[in-house]
């Protein structure tokens, strides 16, 4: 859909709306001191930190490089992590370290490189297993990505398991990677979807989820945190009621692991998947967890090198997992950048993490309820509900790319606009798309607040056409 934007005004106006002129937009970026940020450089506007009591995003954005710089002439103010996160310097150093020091094939090699750069691999996916609570390091699997961890659960379990008339049971509320492998497979075997509706509170209804659950069921595919509404999943319930009827689950955590605590033993979850690139790490790596006799069962979803344990012409022997489901070249420095994250992490502790950004994401929530004609989507945040730190909205009459892109050319301010890879929910939701903007621990109140003044003043300049 084409969106028409009208000729937006010049810097003048963007600090005061006093005055109309229509003038080119502002363009370019230009890096700020690591450390020291001037407010003579920025927006008047823009708040500065409290320095008597740093807060856990105020000591840790130092370690960012990227954040410290301006866009469009104002201070980036980044709050789109819920898409990707932005990487410490730390991960930065692993992977020039891998590339400048020990770069070589991994299980292939018995020269000092490859040995070193096979313990690094190896010793990410350790990490990642102690960073989950897997009970083996061999549940890991690495990935390109989430969603190719879904598919590769798709593929390989679910047309060895699934036939017609099995059921698999969404909710309305998924990401099209937890979607659109379940409809490929299905619509292979004559397996059947079912998906759950949102409650009155815009959760998904967790109720009609038990409701729906029968011998049919044979696997519940959901979200752990969802990546629009906000709302948590009780995981460890529905893993027992699926376990009940005799159903496995997956769980996609690319919005959970990230920012709490997640212990894939005590949520009982049979399948796991999440991406390195929204919690620190670098992109084009992710990873699945699986249970150690579902793995084992399961056949190779591709084929090639290092999956194989012999070849014949005639037919071949596969390796036991993990290997069986990393066949070629692995992602190498990608999985040691991983392993820095975690380490980097794991150094401020995920609890910290969590309960800072319950606090944030409060106070986002609360800042956004002052912005007139607002609708913010998934539940109100209390005592009793913990919201995730993003907050998907619509402004009544403004459409979200227009909001989105006058707060990025006028303010430096990063929010993401559109549907989020959840069609059928917006859809349910009666909207084609939604603003959305999403916190990490390494933004602090000041970033909300930079991000309210813009939104208020960008909503006062569309009006301003009324």
């Amino acid at each position: 859909m084409e969106v028409l934007l009208p000729k937006l005004p010049s810097p003048s106006y963007c600090r005061s709306i006093t005055t109309r002129t229509t003038s080119r937009v502002r363009a370019g970026f230009r890096r700020l001191s690591y450390l020291h940020v001037r407010a003579s450089t920025v927006n008047q506007e823009v708040a500065e930190p409290t320095l008597s009591s740093p807060s856990l995003g105020h000591t840790t954005r130092p370690h960012f490089p990227i954040l410290h710089q301006e866009v469009n002439g104002s201070k980036l103010v980044y709050i789109d992590n819920a898409a990707t996160s932005q990487k410490p310097a730390a991960v930065v150093k692993a992977l020039q370290d891998y590339y400048e020091g020990y770069n070589s094939n991994v299980h292939r090699g018995i020269h000092y490189l490859s040995a070193k750069a096979t313990d690094e691999y190896e010793s990410a996916r350790r990490k990642v297993a102690a960073f989950i609570n897997a009970s083996d390091s061999r549940e890991i699997v690495f990935t390109r990505n989430a969603t190719e961890a879904i598919n590769l659960v798709a593929y390989s379990w679910g047309l060895s398991n699934l036939k017609q008339g099995d059921e698999i049971v969404l909710t309305v509320a998924e990401h099209h990677s937890a979607i659109v492998p379940w409809q490929l497979v299905a619509q292979k075997v004559g397996a059947v979807l079912k998906f759950v509706n949102l409650n009155q509170d815009e959760i998904p209804d967790i109720d009609k989820l038990k409701e729906v659950l029968s011998k049919k069921t044979k696997i519940v595919a959901v979200h752990h945190v969802s990546n629009v509404l906000a709302s948590v999943l009780p995981i460890r319930d529905i893993a027992h009621w699926a376990h009940g009827v005799g159903a496995k689950v997956l769980v996609d955590a690319c919005q959970s692991v990230p920012h709490m605590v997640v212990d894939v033993q005590n949520l009982d979850a049979d399948f796991l998947v999440a991406s390195s690139h929204k919690m620190c790490g670098p992109t084009g790596i992710g990873f699945l967890y699986g249970k150690m006799d579902l793995l084992s069962s399961m056949p190779p979803f591709l084929g090639g090198g290092e999956m194989i344990s012999d070849v014949y012409l005639d037919h071949s022997t596969y390796a036991e997992p993990p290997s069986r489901f990393e066949a070629g070249t692995p992602a190498i420095g990608e999985a040691i950048g991983l392993g820095a994250a975690i380490d980097y992490l794991s150094g401020i502790g995920m609890q910290a993490i969590h309960e800072y950004e319950v606090e944030l994401g409060t106070y986002l929530y609360e800042r956004l309820l002052s912005v007139p004609n607002i609708r913010i989507y998934g539940p109100a945040p209390s005592k009793e509900v913990k919201r995730a730190s993003l907050c998907s909205f619509n402004v009544d009459n403004l459409h979200p790319t227009d909001l989105a892109t006058f707060l990025d050319q006028q303010h430096g301010v990063a929010i993401r606009s559109g549907h989020h890879c959840a069609q059928p929910l917006h859809r349910y939701l009666g909207v084609n798309a939604s603003a959305r903007a999403s916190l990490y621990f390494y933004n602090t109140k000041e970033d909300v607040d930079n991000f309210i003044h813009a939104l208020h003043d960008t909503v006062s300049f569309f009006n301003s056409f009324k």
